[in-house]
């Protein structure tokens, strides 16, 4: 039986050894060269250096990888091989070198781009265009299954071949667009590269009938990347995009300890505190019937207290920086809650958003007004003004139409993804009066096309208001605010999101 040939160069020798020992036992030569030459020869195997074999000119209607490109059923490829006594290859098991792992690390460009493997992908794209004939393996997970079919058909299926050379061009890709996005630097470049490696696939998307996965970015940090799970089952579609946001609402809140509830996707809760259970009790409180079934992200430690609180009401997780470890044990009298630990900060610089046959790439919403201005003769406390900022933070966060009703510590009243700015100031009032019947301040994410929300905000109490300008009828809301003696400022600045 004439010999097959693997050629084999990695970084990642785990599961190596028993691999190649299979291979020559089922009568292939092993080609190899450097670390993985002498890792092999020092298993007791019999490798042959690269070198021995590559010598040759271009050829092959320029297909300068011969042994690996030459077409099996092609009478010229295959006169030629045998004149130059080239050896055809077989087989591929090759890593590539470790970009992804480098690309974040705080090392220079010069040492990030020792880490850009050439060789590597080279010799796999030539192999995995000829799968025909060529197997070409990069994951230490396809050991097994290449092994199981030879060993029943003394060769891998065609169907493993190309599904193998699919695994190869889908990471050589992300590969490739790890690299551009760090040489490029470029926002918005001309052809958008996503360079993302799947975690895990998820029981279903939104809905049971969806499948769904998440994927984690090669290129960036960031909080949904390297969270790690204390407790509680896995985690769901829906439960990520609530965790991104929660974190991000709790994260506007660097200097103050924050927490934040989240209820499809919108928060249902936020406040401000200087205790961990006090913080926490101040969001249950925003809205005792939404929370339920919701998460909860506190930007600090938990504390025994805390969890005590926690508990006794139905959540579906509880993400924060740290725990205590008594926290912990309460906490995990839950089975089924999810408890996480955040190890990153907010790091997200745009929004991707699908759409039918192309995609939307933005800037994140990550900036506030710093021309913030009172346009009416009345001017806010500087309590009033305070809780103006505190509500503005907030409303950022919730779907457009957007209102948020805050007495400065506490997010009372929520209202969004209205069709119309008034629906959403009444829901939103109309819920913090049922909670709070002190002095309230109104933020909206967007101008007022009327002045009937400044109307309606006098009639229920209102005290001061925060909104960005820019309507065409914005001296009608300004009169109206001098009318009913209520102050509003100005931020200039829109956070639509839809």
């Amino acid at each position: 039986m004439s010999k097959k040939r693997a050629l084999i160069s990695v970084s990642d020798k785990s599961g190596l050894i028993g691999f190649a020992k299979f291979l020559e036992e089922k009568n292939y030569e092993l080609i190899s060269t450097g670390g993985t030459f002498k890792h092999l020869k020092d298993a007791g195997l019999h490798p042959i250096q690269i070198d021995e074999v590559t010598e040759f000119p271009e050829m092959l209607d320029g297909r300068v990888h011969g042994g690996l490109l030459a077409v099996r059923n092609s009478d010229e490829h295959m006169k030629t091989v045998h004149e130059h006594g080239i050896g055809l290859i077989d087989m591929v098991i090759v890593n590539l070198y470790p970009f992804f792992e480098n690309a974040n690390a705080d090392i220079s460009l010069d040492e990030k781009v020792e880490f850009i493997d050439i060789g590597g992908p080279s010799m796999l794209r030539s192999g995995a265009k000829n799968f025909n004939a060529v197997t070409v393996i990069t994951d230490v997970e396809d050991y097994e299954k290449v092994q199981q079919e030879i060993s029943e058909t003394g060769d891998t299926t065609m169907e493993t071949r190309r599904k193998l050379a699919g695994k190869l061009f889908n990471l050589t890709s992300a590969y490739d667009g790890a690299i551009s996005k760090m040489l490029l630097d470029e926002a918005y470049p001309q052809y958008l590269n996503a360079s993302y490696k799947k975690v895990s696939d998820l029981r279903y998307g939104e809905n049971p009938h969806q499948s769904a996965a998440y994927y984690a970015s090669t290129t960036e940090n960031g909080a949904m990347k390297d969270f790690e799970i204390l407790g509680g089952k896995e985690l769901s579609f829906n439960n990520l995009r609530d965790m991104d946001l929660c974190w991000k609402v709790v994260n506007e809140f660097k200097e103050e300890m924050a927490c934040c509830a989240v209820k499809h996707s919108t928060p249902c809760g936020v406040a401000v505190g200087s205790s961990a259970l006090e913080t926490y009790t101040k969001t249950f409180e925003c809205d005792p019937v939404s929370i339920f079934g919701g998460i909860i992200g506190m930007n600090f430690k938990v504390d025994a207290a805390t969890a005590e609180e926690l508990n006794k009401t139905f959540l579906e997780i509880v993400m924060a920086p740290d725990f205590d470890a008594d926290a912990l044990e309460i906490l995990r009298k839950k089975k089924n809650l999810r408890i996480i630990k955040i190890k990153n900060p907010v790091s997200d610089q745009q929004t991707w958003v699908k759409i039918d046959g192309g995609i939307l790439v933005q800037d994140n919403d990550n900036q506030f007004s710093d021309k913030i201005e009172t346009v009416t003769v009345f001017k806010p406390s500087a309590e009033q003004e305070k809780a103006l900022l505190f509500a503005q933070r907030v409303v950022k966060y919730v779907k457009s139409n957007a209102i948020v009703v805050s007495n400065g510590i506490q997010a009372l009243g929520i209202g969004g993804g209205q069709v119309n700015r008034i629906w959403a100031t009444q829901h939103a009032v109309e819920r913090a009066k049922e909670k709070f019947s002190g002095d309230l301040v109104l933020a909206s994410d967007a101008f007022f096309p009327f002045r009937d929300v400044v109307d309606f905000c006098a009639k229920e109490g209102i005290k001061a208001i925060i909104q960005p300008g820019g309507s065409m009828r914005d001296e009608e809301s300004i009169e109206a605010a001098n009318e009913h003696g209520i102050p509003m400022m100005f931020t200039g600045m829109r956070h639509f999101l839809h």
